[in-house]
């Protein structure tokens, strides 16, 4: 029977693949999104495209160019080996790819949420004699703050949802490294229907509940 607990991995891992993925892209977009929002400096529109590559890339690309980053023969991987770590076909390895596809939509709702902040506001707890953090914090943070939820969304969903990359990177290794996306297209490949349909109504039914909260939460907090 499906519902038997090991069979439930491939849920769990995703969602913890998917959080840590989210945390990951919230601590470094945040702080990248409220820069490229304010500053302007040479080269920004290729710093820029750089950031926002993964969005248009395919994934079976991205999972390419972090298989030769961590790969054996990779930079980072040939480090990595050298102290005794492994990312490659490892759950790490889920997180790193989901982490690289979900960063783009993370970055540019956090982006286009701190644009549309007032200046004005930041100007004027400047003048009270707040400093830097405390405006970041206490006005642009709380004002940005819908569109920084969007971003949180879309990069779990996103996370939730990565495949090609992370079948480059991590494998289809049950037990191990297999998440939703990929025990459902093995599951079909495999001709069993009952699993893939178990698996699509959890992943349908969570992702479900977790836009309608948000909506509901946004709502009641615009009125």
């Amino acid at each position: 029977m499906f519902f038997q607990l090991a069979d439930w991995y491939p849920v769990f891992l995703s969602l913890r693949v998917a959080i840590i993925a989210v945390f990951i892209v919230t601590c470094l977009g945040l702080p990248l999104s409220r820069l490229l929002a304010r500053r302007e400096f040479y080269g920004k529109d290729f710093v820029e495209a750089a950031l926002t590559l993964p969005l248009v890339l395919p994934p079976s690309v991205i999972g390419y160019g972090l298989l030769m980053l961590i790969g054996k023969n990779g930079f980072l991987g040939r480090f990595l080996s050298e102290l005794g770590i492994s990312l490659i076909f490892t759950w790490w390895a889920a997180v790193l790819a989901s982490t690289v596809v979900a960063f783009p939509l993370m970055y540019q709702s956090a982006k286009a949420a701190f644009k549309s902040v007032d200046e004005n506001y930041e100007k004027a707890a400047r003048t009270l004699g707040a400093g830097e953090w405390r405006i970041f914090f206490t006005v642009t943070l709380p004002l940005a703050w819908p569109g920084i939820i969007a971003g949180l969304v879309l990069s779990f969903a996103r996370a939730l949802g990565e495949f090609g990359a992370t079948l480059m990177v991590a494998g289809n290794i049950p037990g191990q490294t297999q998440t939703i996306p990929l025990a459902i297209y093995f599951a079909v490949d495999a001709g069993d229907n009952a699993t893939a349909r178990t698996l699509v109504a959890i992943i349908t039914i969570f992702s479900f509940v977790v836009i309608f909260w948000v909506n509901r939460w946004a709502k009641r907090r615009n009125y």
